[in-house]
């Protein structure tokens, strides 16, 4: 006879409507379990997804506009710390309704990860047993691993939510944190508790702003830490917030929000207040007999806190391996990146083209860097110099060489690159009369200044890059065949922005590099990436920036851009299927755009993209109907 774990008998009894063996289910998940039976639901059908509009989903946010400004802040640090570990971390209201999410990509575009997005409800009585809706319902920390999620189709998932409490008790909101089952750590959920925490005593401060905070422990070593007990006291000593943390330590006294300071604590009030005012630590009795130590965090009618506040640091959980200087998650540029460091060890010339703005000169840098090479990394713009300099530009000139030539002569831009790279920025601008020097100095490593009589031998990586066709150029006779291939030793593409698959890991990174720690939702992500972004990764930085002139808090969200603009785009580029659906967007828009390439030419766009011609008849049938294309 087969040996079942006790999962896999409580999952058998529950599928059959039968008795849930004693001690095989948590309580809190043998409650949900029992209460998704009252309503009905099949373990094995598929959960109610319902959604509520867009404008119920503003009203929400802007009902919970103070929670969500912190929350958000919290959920980019939490996510800073788990991301690489398909992850998305949640805000949901009171009632369970998602608010915000901010996410990895692979789980973004996993099943999971669509159905989690905001204006989505996550109540145990559609959605079965899941963390968010029963953290909702029993108002404590709640995590649900696996196959304890009550519908089958989770069962690949664990999730981890933590409610967010008010200074009165009121529960105002729900962070989750939801991985595929696999991808779980054990100590996520303490990381989630602790970021709902470091919530609930930012909203303490922000509510009483122009009160007393003080923060305080039994061990003076915790007083910087989450588990300090923080009280918000008025001028005249009336109990106004307590933290969670806070009421625990004084459990048992009349800890009431009106009460006042000398109901918990022997010290009076005034002496208290002079003594923290000082600016150190205080020991202190409450009315219990305990000691305490105690600190001012915060001066009544000041908006600065004394101080600092408690942020205490969270462990990464990831440590990221040395990586490219810029995002390269996209397949195309995997593949590109993956024999690159071979390549420059042999010294091969490296051709990258791609659109204007897609990161040619990244590229470039990280060619160089992963060549180890002790010189420098010289750049040229091939285009920016007149054709009667470039030979000078390049090999240097005795001084006196030619008319207009610097007195003191130049070594030219390959000896200064010696050991390291030479970059030929828009390489197809090159004047064809230079190109025949330049393939002889490929060639031979050889340099001779213009005026000088020696030659002299360089070591230089060479790496050239263009947002034109060269071999279109070589077959109109523009651009020297031979230098060509000379100069497309190993070549690497880089894809355009709009099919990117890697779209909201740049967004992330460019936000970082320009406002560091600064939020930015999925949803803000999903309403970009409908755009077509002709400039590039150059045009989407430039976006960005206005976006982060234009906001009214310190995160990025959809209402950051002007989402007016976008539907052109959507409605041109997208099928009516993948519209409401920003993760497919993207493939979508890819597929279109290919089958616009090929004259819409349904075989060919199927061989380019390796997919079935159903797939693409699929997404690009409206095209096809479109009146514009007859």
């Amino acid at each position: 006879m087969q040996h079942l774990s006790g999962m896999d008998r409580a999952r058998s009894a529950l599928e059959k409507g039968e008795r849930f063996p004693i001690g095989t289910l948590h309580p809190v998940v043998a409650d949900s379990w029992q209460r998704c039976r009252d309503f009905d639901l099949d373990p094995r059908g598929t959960p109610r997804h319902n959604v509520v509009a867009f404008a119920d989903v503003k009203q929400r946010r802007e009902a919970n506009a103070a929670m969500r400004l912190l929350a958000l802040a919290e959920m980019q640090l939490l996510h800073s710390q788990i991301a690489g570990s398909n992850f998305m971390i949640a805000l949901g209201d009171a009632n369970g309704v998602v608010l915000d999410t901010i996410s990895d990509q692979h789980f973004a575009d996993s099943e999971a990860g669509r159905a989690i997005i905001p204006g989505s409800i996550w109540n145990e009585s559609e959605r079965g047993t899941n963390a968010l809706g029963l953290a909702a319902l029993v108002e404590k920390p709640v995590a649900i691993y696996g196959r304890e999620h009550y519908f089958a189709c989770h069962g690949h998932l664990s999730c981890m939510a933590a409610p967010i409490f008010s200074s009165d008790g009121k529960v105002l909101g729900l962070l989750d944190a939801s991985c595929a089952h696999e991808a779980r750590q054990e100590h996520t959920h303490a990381l989630v508790r602790m970021a709902a925490a470091q919530i609930e005593n930012g909203l303490l401060y922000q509510s009483h702003s122009k009160s007393f905070v003080f923060a305080f422990h039994p061990r003076v070593e915790y007083l910087d830490t989450l588990s300090a007990g923080l009280v918000s006291v008025s001028l005249d000593g009336e109990i106004l917030s307590i933290n969670r943390p806070g009421k625990t330590l004084l459990d048992g006294l009349p800890a009431l929000l009106g009460n006042h300071f000398d109901m918990l604590f022997e010290a009076g009030f005034g002496q208290a207040v002079d003594g923290l005012l000082k600016g150190g630590v205080i020991r202190i009795r409450d009315r219990a007999g305990s000691g305490v130590f105690m600190v001012c965090r915060q001066i009544g009618e000041q908006d600065a806190p004394v101080g600092k506040r408690p942020s205490p640091s969270i462990p990464a959980l990831i440590r990221q391996e040395s990586a490219p200087d810029f995002v390269s998650h996209d397949p195309a540029i995997k593949r590109s990146l993956g024999d690159l460091a071979e390549a420059a060890v042999l010294r091969m010339p490296v051709h990258i083209t791609g659109e204007t703005g897609t990161g040619k000169e990244l590229m470039a840098q990280h060619v160089h860097k992963v060549s180890a090479r002790k010189g420098e990394f010289v750049a040229l713009n091939c285009g920016a110099v007149p054709e009667e300099l470039f030979i000078a530009e390049i090999f240097g000139h005795e001084r006196g060489a030619f008319t207009n030539a610097r007195a003191e002569g130049s070594i030219g831009l390959a000896r200064m690159a010696d050991r390291g790279t030479l970059f030929l920025d828009e390489v197809a601008d090159i004047p064809l009369a230079a190109q025949t020097s330049l393939l002889r100095f490929l060639d031979s490593m050889e340099i001779r200044a213009v005026g000088a009589h020696k030659t002299q031998k360089v070591d230089v990586q060479i790496v050239s890059a263009t947002n034109r066709d060269l071999e279109n150029m070589v077959a109109h006779r523009q651009f020297r065949a031979d230098l060509y291939y000379r100069l497309n030793a190993f070549s690497i593409r880089l894809p355009p922005l709009r099919s990117r698959t890697d779209f909201a890991s740049i967004v992330r990174h460019l936000m970082e590099k320009m406002a560091p720690g600064t939020p930015v939702t999925d949803a803000a992500i999903a309403t970009l990436s409908q755009r077509k972004w002709p400039g590039n990764i150059r045009e989407l930085r430039t976006v960005l920036q206005r976006a982060l002139v234009r906001r009214s808090a310190d995160y990025i969200d959809e209402s950051c851009f002007d989402e007016a603009s976008l539907v052109p785009d959507l409605a041109r580029d997208c099928c009516d299927e993948c519209r409401d659906r920003p993760l497919s967007r993207a493939k979508c828009q890819e597929i279109r755009s290919v089958y616009e390439k090929t004259q819409q030419n349904i075989s060919r766009t199927a061989r380019e993209l390796g997919l079935s011609r159903t797939t693409v008849y699929k997404h690009v049938r409206t095209v096809e109907a479109s009146p514009q294309q007859i």
